[in-house]
């Protein structure tokens, strides 16, 4: 197994196969890494935050929680999880919120446009990026709603292991936003492992309901 860094301020992506694991890493702590990914055979069908919220009735996602995609397909499993604080609320930084933040028309570098880039040649648009698995971002929840983003609780050498529930396509990036990593942005490292466990399959465009529609039909 390699690992492979990921530089400050820039992304990659790559292809993941059904039962392959990825591991993603900060070596040295409170660093952001964000992650979006589409399945390999339906070209439009992405990650999607509002259905894994809902069919994992949480917004805390750790070790056993599955990520489904915009048709509710399982894509991803969470398999290990040494840190305990992700975000699934918030969309990649852009050089638009960049600029809305300075209030000037400054470039800066972004997670949209690294894994813009990334997908281009998987020919995905980047149109369809949608909210991000942002792997060790921290952002608390006021009673009142508000939502207030705070320093990664990750340590160096921090991890989260995903399992590849079917083929995928798959962007990673070092988040390049210096409020986000603690006011410094670092690298990020992954690592792509096989296993001979057999996952669960599927059938394209099917889902497993949470336990509250589950809930619902019992009644």
């Amino acid at each position: 197994m390699k690992t492979i860094g990921i530089p400050t301020q820039s992304g990659t992506g790559f292809r993941l196969r059904r039962t392959e694991q990825l591991t993603v890493s900060s070596p040295t702590g409170r660093q952001v890494a964000d992650l979006f990914c589409f399945s390999q055979k339906r070209l439009l069908d992405g990650l999607s935050s509002g259905r894994s919220i809902d069919y994992n009735e949480t917004v805390r996602f750790t070790k056993g929680h599955i990520l489904f995609s915009q048709a509710g397909v399982p894509l991803l499993k969470i398999v290990e999880d040494s840190c305990g604080r992700h975000d699934f609320l918030v969309t990649p930084c852009s050089l638009q919120m960049f600029q809305m933040l300075s209030g000037t028309q400054a470039y800066h570098p972004s997670c949209h446009e690294n894994l813009s880039i990334a997908f281009a040649q998987f020919g995905r648009l980047p149109e369809l990026i949608s909210t991000t698995f942002n792997i060790f971002m921290n952002y608390t929840i006021e009673q009142d709603g508000t939502i207030h983003l705070c320093h990664p609780w990750s340590k160096p050498r921090d991890f989260i292991v995903f399992r590849a529930l079917e083929d995928l396509v798959v962007g990673l990036t070092a988040c390049a936003d210096e409020a986000t990593n603690g006011g410094r942005c670092k690298p990020i490292d992954y690592v792509i492992s096989r296993t001979d466990h057999r996952s669960r399959k599927y059938p394209s465009g099917q889902f497993t309901p949470s336990s509250k529609e589950r809930r619902g039909r019992q009644r």
